[in-house]
């Protein structure tokens, strides 16, 4: 996920948050200007560094790449939580600053060409670079910056408003010179992560209606421009060829290609079929499946199609089925603990994933992040002042998801999950479960994607086993998307996407003050003071031993109230290509580093 734009237009500001008060800008104090910024620790890249070492500074320009989307788009802003934005589209924007892929959390100059920080972080200050300029050749100043965040906070979505909460003003020092200062000085990644706003234009954006999605081709400052499009179908980005920073040590060896085009497609397996028909050229395969059986054929046999497993050192986060809270069902944490027996990974891995996933166990799995052992004694002291709030195996178990032999015979596994029923005030009657109130569990599962059925349904037959009445649905995109932002679902499959430096984006997915907010990534609907206490521990972490130790404590925490039903994940990228792109010799260890590739000069004119 890169998040984005915030702002405050006045020399003081008022964040609107129960928690905040209106703080005045403290005096200018005297820091010494700086290239970049890293979370803890050293950077990596020196001042005057001419590129970062995973691209290929020499790499040829032009040429042209187009992949594939799912579902539709109707919009080019994809700040707000109305209408679905088209793929690709924050290729247009440039930021403060920008990461290197192949640093746990570094950022350097984009659209400042340096900052200066306070020792303990409570302000930053970014120097805007005099030559960066918007595509329409306005240049960016302090101004647009203070506008970005502004807009966003008060029209953007919610996250916004989430995320940088703790920011207590923002304002211009002069045309080319910004200053963000925090309430929280404890709050060390918001330093950072205000550079990764895409920052707006205020002359275009303040005669319009930033509010309402749209086609109106907007003006950015990014490496690329909207060159063409067919709404909902088709989107191509062509690359700007008087971009501001294409020289730029941040940007060498990337962006390639002439041009990106996006095809959409309403179903995966037509979009597997259009790409090996050669309707577009490059691909990611999410589906096991797929990867396994349907890369098949003579376009593979005689390499005009390359296939690749990339691993990566990412962490995975959760990808589970999500039960929103909001239902009296799954207020129990009970019943939500009992659910997770029905769904049998092993079964499911070997007979219809290739055995090409592990099963989660952490919403940071495949990192030091994850809580895969007893607490130490000092992640003990982040725990103690919420001993009362958490369940006791937080302290005294490691939490592992029910597991089988993979034979499909889940009769023990279904006998543990009645008896937490049975405790939660539900009985089986006659083959139907039944609560207090006589009525039969029933439930539906709301699904956007047809090719996950085929996982469902098995987890669904074994829920009928317990006296449960499932349902599972099928919706187009724009309804899915909706009904989600509303909350108005009872168990969807979806994920929360984790970074090596997990911060603010945190109360976005869990923090009690997010759980009402449509649009908000609470998708679960959780309010727990304990969660709140953890998160606010997180983001006031003083160095990186400490942050680790308290994601673990958030971790264990979130498993053993069983918000959501594992399901699995995998530590590489899986891509398919037709044989004409080329990429360096080292990758980023964060990214799958697709913005580093280009065409082969012999295949640009075919």
């Amino acid at each position: 996920m890169n998040f984005k734009q915030l702002s405050k237009q006045i020399s003081t500001l008022c964040l609107l948050s129960a928690t905040l008060i209106c703080t005045l800008t403290s005096p200018l104090q005297a820091a010494t200007p700086q290239h970049g910024i890293s979370m803890y620790g050293d950077l990596k890249y020196p001042p005057g560094f001419q590129h970062f070492d995973y691209v290929n500074p020499d790499a040829p320009k032009g040429g042209s790449v187009s992949e594939d989307a799912l579902g539709t788009f109707d919009s080019f802003n994809g700040f707000i939580i109305k209408g679905a934005a088209a793929d690709g589209i924050g290729l247009i924007y440039d930021s403060l600053l920008t990461k290197a892929q192949d640093e746990p959390f570094s950022l350097y100059g984009l659209l400042a060409e340096s900052l200066e920080v306070a020792d303990d972080r409570s302000w930053i200050i970014f120097n805007l670079n005099p030559d960066a300029r918007f595509s329409d050749g306005q240049p960016v100043t302090a101004e647009d910056v203070v506008y970005s965040f502004k807009l966003l906070r008060e029209q953007g979505s919610p996250f916004y408003r989430s995320y940088y909460r703790d920011i207590s003003n923002i304002e211009a020092l002069s045309d080319k010179r910004v200053k963000f200062s925090f309430s929280a000085t404890e709050n060390r990644e918001l330093a950072l992560i205000v550079g990764e706003v895409s920052i707006l234009p205020k002359h275009y954006w303040e005669s319009r209606d930033f509010s309402q999605p749209g086609l109106e081709i907007p003006v950015g400052s990014g490496a690329y421009l909207i060159d063409s499009f067919d709404a909902g179908r088709t989107i191509t980005y062509r690359r700007n060829p008087d971009y501001w920073g294409a020289n730029l040590p941040v940007n060498r060896g990337r962006f390639n290609f002439d041009t990106i085009r996006y095809d959409y497609y309403k179903d995966g397996n037509v979009a597997l079929e259009a790409f090996k028909g050669g309707e577009y050229d490059f691909r990611q395969e999410t589906s096991s499946k797929q990867w396994a059986t349907g890369y098949t054929g003579a376009v593979f046999d005689e390499g005009k199609i390359i296939t690749r497993n990339l691993t990566h050192q990412n962490p995975t986060g959760m990808q589970a089925f999500i039960l929103n809270t909001r239902k009296p069902y799954f207020s129990d944490s009970k019943v939500r603990e009992a659910l997770a027996y029905a769904f049998d990974f092993e079964w499911t891995n070997q007979n219809i994933f290739y055995n090409a996933y592990t099963r989660t166990n952490s919403y940071f799995s495949n990192s030091e992040m994850a809580a895969t052992e007893l607490p130490t004694k000092k992640e003990m002291e982040i725990l103690e002042p919420i001993r009362n709030q958490v369940p006791p195996e937080v302290f005294t178990q490691v939490y592992k998801a029910p597991t089988t032999n993979g034979d499909g015979n889940t009769r023990g596994q279904l006998r543990t999950a009645l008896r937490l029923l049975k405790s939660a005030g539900w009985a089986l009657k006659d083959g139907l479960l039944l609560g207090p109130d006589g009525k039969q569990m029933t439930f539906e599962i709301l699904l956007v994607q047809p090719a996950f059925e085929r996982v469902v349904a098995p987890f669904a037959r074994n829920l009928e086993r317990m006296g449960i009445k499932p349902s599972i649905r099928i919706i187009d995109a724009s309804q899915y998307i909706n009904r989600v932002r509303s909350f108005d679902f009872d168990v969807i499959v979806s994920g929360f996407g984790q970074s090596s430096s997990p911060g603010n984006e945190q109360r976005e997915y869990w923090h009690s003050s997010t759980a009402d907010q449509p649009g908000s990534r609470n998708m679960i609907g959780i309010k727990n003071p304990a969660v709140d206490y953890l998160i606010e521990q997180l983001i006031q972490a003083p160095d990186r031993e400490q942050l680790v130790l308290r994601t673990r404590a958030l971790d264990r925490v979130l498993q053993w109230n069983h918000y959501v039903i594992p399901q699995y994940h995998i530590n590489s990228y899986r891509v398919a290509y037709w044989d004409k792109f080329d990429f360096p010799q080292i990758r980023p260890q964060y990214s799958l580093g697709f913005d580093t590739w280009w065409v082969k000069p012999e295949k640009m004119e075919q």
